[in-house]
This record gives structure tokens, sequence and C-alpha cells, in this order.
């Protein structure tokens, strides 16, 4: 089961100012996250952020919101539950890829969602957290015992790509490297 990037959809969910300061290793998702988000965007990912109840939370953080659509308000726990990811039958999206805040509350209920509707659901463990690391650890075993691939950020960009061949992978590869 591969990731395809003309058949998936990026979702970056909640990644927002109140919930990123209190979720521990926050900076390494975000990064990890950005750089999905940009090879999404080289490779025709198809893409959607989310922001759950944004007067309390606040904004997307900055760095997530310039690389990614203007962000669609929730405040359903499941982004795909409220609309946000509603992929509809003949819209070409067989996956969605997962990253954001927070494993064990949003993230898992969008995949539980959108694993209920037939969609191949891949979490990045790497671009996602909790407040808590048993929450993240329980909520990554729970998704991958209810059918979702949990996967790294940089195996999904090199899987995008397929090769070193892929016209944009040295683009790509230079969102990993930082060159």
């Amino acid at each position: 089961m591969r990731s395809q990037p003309e058949s998936t959809l990026l979702a970056v969910i909640d990644i927002q100012e109140r919930l990123a300061r209190v979720v521990p290793g926050c900076d390494a998702v975000v990064e990890r996250t950005v750089r999905l988000a940009r090879a999404a965007e080289l490779l025709g990912v198809r893409r959607v952020l989310t922001e759950q109840y944004p007067q309390g939370l606040g904004p997307s953080l900055p760095s997530v919101a310039a690389c990614m659509p203007p962000a669609e308000e929730k405040r359903a726990f499941s982004a795909a539950g409220c609309g946000c990811l509603a992929i509809e039958p003949g819209s070409g999206v067989a996956s969605v890829v997962l990253a954001g805040l927070e494993t064990h509350i949003c993230i898992l209920q969008t995949a539980l969602d959108l694993l209920a509707r037939g969609i191949v659901v891949f979490v990045a463990a790497d671009a996602v957290a909790s407040r808590c690391a048993m929450d993240h650890e329980i909520a990554l075993r729970r998704l991958e015992s209810s059918g979702a691939v949990v996967t790294t950020s940089e195996s999904l960009l090199f899987e995008w790509c397929r090769g070193a061949d892929h016209e944009r992978f040295r683009e790509v590869r230079g969102l990993i490297t930082g060159g």
C-alpha cells in the first residue's frame, strides 16, 4: 500500500498557537509538517489545513499557514466528521496523510472516520504529537490496529517521488537535507 501524489490529500490538523505552546517537541512536528506541505505543493498533492476553534486556540502557526491553503475552521474533533475533509466519490482521493495536533484526539478521530469511509489513512508519526507522551503512543498503536498506516514524513516524501529520476526529486531532497 503506497501513497500516490495524484490520489492523496495532505490534511494538516490544528497546529495552532495555543496548542503548540503546550505540546512537547512541537518544533520538530512543525518542521516535519512544513516539509510535508512544501513537498505536497511541489508534487501536486492536494492539501487541507484545519483550525479547531481558533477563537480559543488561536490561528495556525505562521510557518504552517504560509505553505498551506487558507484554514478551514472546525468545532468537531474529527476533520472528516465536520466536512473539512468532505471527500466526494469521484474526487480521485483514495488516501489521506495526516499531520498535526493532537494525536489522541483530532488525528485519531479524523483517521477513524476516514477509515470507516474506506479511505486509506497514512499517519506521519513524526509530524503528529500530543501533550502527553502516553496519549501519543497509545493513539499511534490504536491507529495502526484500526488499519491506518503509521509511517514517517521522510518515508512519504520518497514514496511520493518513487525514485531519484522523478523530475522534482532534487527539490524534494533539498527539503530533507536543507540544500
